[in-house]
């Protein structure tokens, strides 16, 4: 497979926050980045000569830009952390090492201990985080020691201790900072108590423990301990924005393979996501070209079977969006709710992203290729006979019955043909009616493009639901076009297709390139009939002023009209703007006539 060029790969990157991967021309790794905006910054290494020659050496290697999309720019930080660490990249120095983001631990024990650690020991510890804010962390854990008096010394608390009198309290105890179960003078229920509620804070259900930071905040200010209070809001503001899980690491979800796909008409994209100790450690997405009508079942089972022989994958449990026979080895997961499906959305959302991107590159290099896939999916979609490369969209406009007018636009090969475009001016039609109006306007469109012969639409689109739809085809119908001529009808409001003698409407996905392409030629035609309507009300309103002038006769109506466009603008003109256009005895007539009027 060919690699696009880096101009191309940089073009069709997502303004997401993510992590980046650079590779050179032998596939090696050479840079893991993050970004708040992947877009942005990758261009931002291509468009300037940089500072350092170490990173003008690095930017010439580039061959190959990879991405992973993630929901948050915490998440990018984490991700990139990971990355490093594990694919130890040749340009990236910082986070080489073994250190890692902290976590906030509740320790296996009676009488658990809260504090903060970098490393993960497997003894059936509570761990929360990663945090990549280490203001966050000295926050969470000084309320959690303001309000929840909790040990620190590491004695071992079991009962036979205490009970025996090993120890003795200490300075924590007679400063308040500790209720001294080490003598038995706080009951391990009690305690546990705490940490039961030091554990929801830490998940981030904190509505009940927030009441209690509130009550101490209004405590301190009554007794006048006003710079105490402050602290305390300050901590509740910071507490309030707290995030207390990132979908890239958790620790409760150990080594799992993660796959998704995403599949159109004629391929079908899987994401795989590698998760090693409770983190995303590698990310891949293949692409696959459908040869016949192939399920995403089967694509997907031979995606996993390729992918895990190719990455030499051991893990005992996948995460799949659906069921798939795997054998009697492999756990298959389908997950609904918690961590689980939270890391298969990512996956999901990754192939979306690495789909949008082949597309991207395909309309630039391929334009015709295209076009053809959309042409194909619109067929398919809208159970046409023929690829709908010529589309025409008619909307009627009106005010009160005022100036009916209607529009049609054109759309060939999916894409706008405004020189096409025209607009009509409704005649045989007294009075607000719509169906009237598009009967007539359907009628004089199509009898003049039979009568000279003109190359008829392969679909007419109506903006309007069933009646509207009506009135179209007693045109159609006269003019001998029924079955020549696929028409539908959109309704607006719930964007529901009509097909003639269908009382059931369709419903494309809302996602669907199909019904984007529909809402663009629905939107062009009402914009284009409002435009035209507005220029003639406008026009109508200036002919109606002008003509109730003395002394103006239609030549110099029609003068006027053209310009000064409005009665409005004429009124505001002075007399020497006016004797510019038709002369000083006339503009003197149309001054004094407004002064009256």
């Amino acid at each position: 497979m060919q690699i696009p060029s880096l101009e191309l790969q940089i073009q069709t990157l997502p303004d997401n926050p993510g992590v980046y991967q650079y590779y050179d021309k032998e596939g090696k790794i050479l840079y893991v980045g993050k970004a708040k905006n992947l877009k942005k910054r990758v261009s931002s290494y291509f468009n300037k000569i940089h500072d350092t020659k170490k990173t003008n050496v690095l930017v010439r290697k580039i061959v190959t830009i990879k991405h992973i999309v993630v929901p948050t720019e915490t998440d990018a930080l984490l991700l990139e952390n990971n990355l490093i660490k594990t694919l130890q990249p040749r340009y990236n120095v910082l986070l080489r090492d073994d250190k890692s983001y902290p976590w906030i631990c509740i320790k296996r024990e009676p009488f658990s201990r809260i504090f903060l650690t970098r490393r993960m020991i497997k003894d059936g510890s509570e761990y929360f985080g990663p945090y990549t804010n280490f203001k966050m962390v000295y926050t969470i854990l000084d309320l959690i020691k303001e309000l929840y008096p909790l040990r620190t010394c590491n004695y071992d608390l079991s009962e036979s201790n205490i009970n025996s009198g090993k120890f003795k309290v200490c300075l924590e105890y007679h400063i308040g900072n500790c209720k001294g179960p080490c003598e038995g003078i706080e009951s391990l229920e009690d305690y546990q108590r705490q940490v039961d509620a030091i554990r929801e804070i830490l998940k981030g259900n904190f509505k009940e423990s927030m009441k209690d930071f509130k009550r101490l905040m209004n405590q301190y200010a009554q007794d006048l301990r006003f710079e105490e209070a402050q602290k305390i809001k300050e901590k509740i503001e910071i507490l309030e924005n707290y995030q207390s899980r990132s979908t890239i690491v958790n620790p409760k979800i150990t080594n799992i393979d993660v796959f998704s796909i995403v599949s159109d008409e004629s391929a079908a994209y899987v994401n795989f996501l590698q998760i090693s100790h409770g983190s995303i450690i590698r990310s891949h997405t293949m692409e696959i070209k459908k040869k016949l009508d192939e399920t995403d079942e089967e694509l997907l089972e031979l995606a996993i079977i390729e992918l895990r022989e190719r990455f030499q994958l051991l893990s005992k449990e996948v995460i799949v969006p659906f069921d798939v026979d795997l054998g009697e080895n492999i756990k298959v997961t389908v997950p609904q709710l918690g961590d689980k499906k939270q890391i298969l959305d990512l996956s999901v959302r990754n192939a979306k992203f690495y789909r949008i991107e082949q597309l991207k590159q395909l309309q630039i290099v391929d334009p015709d290729r295209h076009v053809n896939r959309i042409m194909a999916q619109m067929q398919k979609d809208l159970r046409l006979q023929a690829e709908p490369r010529h589309i025409e969209c008619f909307d009627n406009s009106n005010i009160q019955g005022t100036n009916p007018v209607a529009a049609c636009v054109v759309f060939k090969d999916g894409k706008p043909s405004k020189k096409d475009y025209r607009h009509f001016n409704v005649k045989t039609v007294v009075g607000p009616d719509d169906f009237a109006s598009m009967t007539e306007i359907v009628y004089r469109r199509y009898k003049r493009l039979l009568d000279e012969n003109e190359p008829l639409p392969q679909l007419i689109i109506i903006d309007g639901g069933k009646g509207q739809l009506s009135a179209a085809l007693k045109s159609i119908d006269e003019l001998g076009l029924r079955g020549k001529i696929a028409i539908i009808g959109i309704a607006k409001r719930l964007e529901e297709l009509f097909y003639p003698g269908d009382s059931i409407p369709l419903y494309l996905d809302k996602k669907s390139e199909t019904l984007k392409v529909i809402q663009q030629l629905r939107n062009e035609a009402h914009r284009f009939g409002i435009t035209f309507h507005r220029d003639k009300r406008s026009k109508a309103a200036l002919n109606s002023s002008v003509e109730s002038i003395p002394g103006i006769g239609e030549k110099t109506m029609l003068t006027l009209i053209q310009h000064f466009k409005s009665v409005k603008r004429l009124k505001l003109a002075t007399e020497k703007e006016i004797s510019d256009v038709v002369g000083v005895s006339k503009a003197k007539k149309i001054v004094d006539f407004y002064k009256i009027n």
